[in-house]
């Protein structure tokens, strides 16, 4: 029986009819899953590596704007002086 990682479900899936790299949803919490081993079976929460470059865009934004703020924070200062 093959459970799910996410939510720890029994998942319908004929373990025998599986191969490495295959993606299916779990029908209880909808996760994407993937296959990553085959012996013994191996299955983990699927990921994109669309994500993990999203994720480090979003972060260079927020450092940018960080940024930004520190200067007009500074320019603040030098118009009360």
């Amino acid at each position: 029986m093959v459970k799910c990682p996410v939510c720890d479900a029994a998942l319908d899936i004929d373990e025998d009819e599986l191969d490495e790299g295959d993606e299916f949803t779990c029908d209880e919490c909808g996760a994407e899953l993937a296959v990553v081993g085959t012996e013994p079976l191996e299955i983990e929460p699927a990921s994109d590596g669309d994500d993990e470059e999203e994720d480090e865009e979003d972060l260079d934004d927020e450092e940018d704007e960080d940024e930004e703020l520190d200067e007009e924070e500074d320019e603040e200062k030098d118009d009360w002086k």
